[in-house]
C-alpha cells in the first residue's frame, strides 16, 4: 500500500523544522542557491519539493533514474506539471545539446521558480523550452484561476486536506491542448512524457491522444485515483484511454505490470495516496 502524501509531508516536516531552527540560530536565510550533483538550484527550504532537493540531491529519485534510462541524447521530452524544474533540469542533461525539453507549468508561483532554476544552469538553457501553459482536454476549455503548485512545510488550514498542497494563481497562463500545442510548435516526435498535474491527467492525455498514437512515447505519471475523482475523472477512463492506444502500465520501481482492473488499482492506491507508474506501448 502506497504511503499517503499527507504522511510523507509530515515525515519531511521533522528535519525541516530542525534545520529551520538551526539556520535561524546561525542567522542563515531559508532561501538558498546550491549545487546538487551537476545542477544548480534556487531553493526555498520551507517548501517540500525544494527541501527534498536540498537534503537528498533530487526529488523523486526513482523517477529521475528511470528517465535517465529511457531518454537518449537528441530526444524531445515533455515535462507536464514541471513545477520548479525538479525533473526538467535532469531531463535536459540527458537529452544533450541536440535534444529538447518542453516544460509546462501554469502557476505564476512555480513558473517563476522554474525560470530562475533554468537560468542558473546556462549550459542547459538552449535545451529547455519553458511554457506557462495549462494543458487541457480540448481547445476552448477555460483557464482555471488557481492550481496546486506549493507544498509548504508549515501546517495551515488553507492546505488541501489530503495532499497538503496550496492553491496558487495562474495569472499569465493560457490553456491549450497538447496536440494543438505540438502542431503549432512544429514538434513531430516526442520520446517521453512526464506528467504530474494532480488530478486532470486523463484530460491532458486525451488532449494529446493523436500524439500518443503517432509517437508511442513512454509516459511517466502520478496515479492518484482520489485526485482523478476530484477533477471529474476515474480510473476506468484512464484504463479505457490506455486500452484504446494499446498501452499498459507497470510499476515504476520494479517494471512489473500493474494488476488488471480499476478496483484493484484503487486498492493499491488508498485514499490520499499515489504511486508513480510507467505507461508504455504493448
Amino acid at each position: 500500500m502506497a504511503l499517503r502524501t499527507r504522511s510523507k509531508i509530515a515525515i519531511v516536516r521533522i528535519p525541516s523544522k530542525a534545520m529551520t531552527v538551526a539556520r535561524g540560530a546561525l542567522g542563515l536565510p531559508n532561501q538558498v542557491v546550491v549545487s546538487r550533483g551537476r545542477v544548480k538550484w534556487a531553493l526555498d527550504l520551507h517548501e517540500a519539493i525544494d527541501f527534498t532537493i536540498y537534503l537528498f540531491g533530487m526529488f523523486e529519485r526513482q523517477t529521475v533514474r528511470v528517465c535517465q534510462r529511457l531518454v537518449k541524447p537528441g530526444d524531445v521530452v515533455l515535462d507536464i506539471g514541471a513545477n520548479i524544474g525538479a525533473h526538467t533540469l535532469h531531463l535536459a542533461r540527458v537529452v544533450g545539446p541536440q535534444g529538447r525539453v518542453v516544460a509546462f507549468e501554469p502557476t505564476e508561483f512555480a513558473f517563476r521558480k522554474l525560470m530562475t532554476n533554468v537560468g542558473l544552469n546556462p549550459e542547459l538553457v538552449p535545451r529547455i523550452c519553458t511554457e506557462q501553459i495549462m494543458l487541457v482536454e480540448q481547445p476552448g476549455v477555460p483557464m482555471r484561476d488557481r492550481l496546486y503548485s506549493s507544498w509548504p512545510l508549515t501546517p495551515s488550514p488553507e492546505l488541501h486536506a489530503q495532499h497538503c498542497g496550496r492553491l496558487m494563481e495562474t495569472t499569465g497562463a493560457r490553456a491549450i491542448s497538447l496536440d494543438e500545442y505540438l502542431d503549432r510548435a512544429k514538434i513531430e516526435k516526442v520520446s517521453l512524457v512526464k506528467i504530474d498535474v494532480d488530478g486532470p491527467e486523463c484530460g491532458v492525455l486525451r488532449g494529446g491522444k493523436r500524439t500518443l498514437q503517432r509517437n508511442k512515447p513512454f509516459i511517466i505519471m502520478e496515479l492518484a485515483p482520489y485526485l482523478f475523482q476530484e477533477h471529474g475523472y476515474s480510473v476506468e477512463e484512464l484504463l479505457d484511454l490506455f486500452g484504446s492506444i494499446h498501452y499498459r502500465m507497470v510499476y515504476l520501481t520494479t517494471g512489473m505490470p500493474l494488476p488488471e482492473g480499476p478496483d484493484v488499482i484503487r486498492g493499491i492506491t488508498a485514499e490520499g495516496s499515489s504511486i508513480n507508474v510507467l505507461a508504455k506501448p504493448r
